[in-house]
């Protein structure tokens, strides 16, 4: 990146920076990416998994927003990312005579008309038999009936990470563990950044005609570097979720309820139930955000509202907490902020975007390159990325169909087919030729038998995988659908990463203490009674990465 003057640099490789990145890519620009810790290591790995339009924005008329995310659920599902975001059933139990459900269908209706035909079923009635009978482990008095609608879902972390792969599949230039401390200038014009390289510990200047923020929370902190005022603040919501084995909950069909402050969505994810969210203000620490008890309270108390059989703490596998980037307004609750995203040119050379949410991350990089384009000296042809399919999309489909024959070819079982193909898409060629060669990498990890050895090898070698924390905790999920969050996995895994990046025993010893020491804070911060205790507990943990992203 230091040799290059680049037309872009992005700074943030989450959703919405590496969105950025391919659809710069892909008009033709030059680009560079970076990120201060992993890719999607912020709010990008800590959603709530939902690709929606979201049925609550319809009920505070905000059409534009509901009718966008719509047509990015759409072009996910069918064109963009078929291998990572499938569809999902919610059932909305009915709890009022007469006049709910009425007002529901209406919604629902319109909900379904906006989205067209994007091989989503339409919406489906229910008495409460009905509902009882693809729910029994709903109290048959918490409702009277229930509608049942369809939307996506997706591992957002993987997704992200697909994302940035695929810009670099198409000549831009990416980097993790490369926070930006500074800000290049000629007079009041920004001209790059200036990068400290956490791989040599040395500083890189990385030049470029246009810069976007696309930071997030950290927005404002680093528009703080340019010692500009920016034209939008951002202000974190914290909502936290809850993951619980597939059992304890007797469904075949995800659940969305009302609450006081917003929705609580159960959503079904693989052998486990992820049960969220919360909607508070977040001050403390963006790095490591930490749920308290009282968050993990209140969502089992609102789902146990409902729940026949009622779930308890010993019951939690997983609990990941995340920061919902809300563009300021006058608004005292942050659940009533907008999910809108804005973008702005503070000073010139630089484009800011903020706000918005995940399912509208391709629009918000796309509106973010249009700034920057206006900024640079030549022609710049329209985005491209609503047909450009992510890395894995090409064949997944016929792929899928052919499955069984992979397995035979390979020696897997079917099912760990599957589990690749909807992982990977076509690109699990790679990992099945892995495999061809040291057999033993078709071996289950130990406490995590989802997983396959060569999924952390291919992390390391070919998604940009640097810290045991990276694969444990995004590239699979290990760390949120085990009891033992990780800890059993962690020293195979740690020398499974070691093989690929050329780690020592040491450095594969301090990786595997400082992860073990992360999950030991968190278990202790979740015991804490509010926000202030749990951030002291889970910030006093060990961090590889200390001081980085959390300015």
């Amino acid at each position: 990146m230091a040799n290059e003057t680049f037309e872009v640099v992005v700074i943030g490789g989450g959703a919405v920076g590496a969105g950025a990145a391919l659809d710069a890519v892909t008009r033709g620009l030059s680009v560079a990416l970076v990120e201060a810790r992993d890719f999607a290591s912020g709010t990008s790995s800590r959603s709530s998994k939902l690709i929606h339009g979201g049925l609550r924005y319809l009920e505070q008329l905000d059409f534009r927003l509901v009718r966008e995310a719509l047509r990015e659920r759409s072009l996910l599902l069918n064109t963009l990312a078929p291998h990572l975001v499938k569809p999902v059933p919610f059932l909305y139990p009915l709890r009022q005579r007469f006049f709910e459900r009425p007002y529901v269908e209406a919604g629902m209706l319109l909900y379904d008309t906006m989205a067209g035909h994007d091989g989503v079923p339409r919406h489906r009635h229910f008495t409460r038999r009905g509902a009882l009978r693809i729910a029994p482990g709903l109290k048959p008095d918490s409702l009277i009936g229930a509608i049942q609608y369809y939307d996506g879902k997706v591992d957002d972390a993987r997704c992200t990470m697909t994302v940035a792969r695929t810009a670099a599949h198409y000549g831009a230039a990416v980097a993790n563990n490369a926070p930006v401390v500074g800000f290049l200038r000629e007079g009041e014009r920004v001209t790059g950044v200036r990068v400290h390289d956490l791989a040599t510990g040395r500083d890189v200047e990385v030049r470029a005609q246009q810069v976007v923020n696309a930071t997030g929370v950290w927005t404002d902190d680093v528009q703080h570097l340019v010692r500009e005022r920016g034209k939008f603040r951002v202000r974190a919501s914290k909502g936290i979720h809850v993951v619980v084995p597939r059992d304890r909950i007797q469904l075949d069909t995800g659940l969305i309820l009302r609450t006081e402050k917003s929705v609580l969505f159960v959503i079904p994810w693989g052998r486990h139930w992820i049960v969220g969210t919360t909607d508070t203000d977040w001050e403390l620490s963006k790095a490591h955000p930490a749920a308290s008890r009282t968050d993990i309270d209140y969502v089992l108390e609102h789902a146990n509202a409902v729940l026949a059989q009622p779930l308890t703490h010993e019951d939690v596998e997983g609990v990941y907490a995340g920061l919902r980037p809300l563009l300021s307004g006058e608004s005292e609750s942050t659940s009533k902020l907008s999910r809108e995203h804005s973008v702005a040119v503070p000073v010139p050379g630089l484009v800011a975007v903020a706000g918005g949410k995940y399912t509208t991350y391709r629009v918000m990089g796309k509106d973010a390159i249009d700034a920057a384009a206006r900024g640079l000296d030549r022609s710049v042809p329209e985005s491209v990325t609503h047909r450009t399919e992510l890395l894995g999309a090409d064949g997944y489909r016929a792929l899928w169909n052919g499955r069984h024959r992979l397995a035979k070819q390979s020696g897997l079982h079917p099912a760990r087919i599957e589990h690749l193909l909807d992982r990977y898409g076509s690109c699990i060629h790679d990992l099945l030729a892995l495999v061809a060669e040291r057999p033993e990498l078709a071996e289950p990890l130990p406490g995590a038998d989802d997983y396959l050895a060569v999924e952390v090898h291919y992390a390391a070698a070919s998604e940009g995988a640097r810290h045991l924390d990276d694969v444990l905790a995004r590239r699979t999920r290990i760390s949120i659908e085990t009891f033992h969050r990780g800890v059993e996995t962690a020293p195979v895994a740690a020398r499974l990463m070691g093989d690929v990046l050329g780690w020592s025993r040491a450095d594969v010893r301090r990786e595997v203490d400082t992860y073990t020491a992360r999950v030991e804070a968190e278990r202790r911060s979740q015991e804490q009674p509010d926000d202030e205790a749990a951030d002291e507990v889970r910030t006093a943990a060990p961090d590889l990465l200390a001081g980085v992203g959390d300015a």
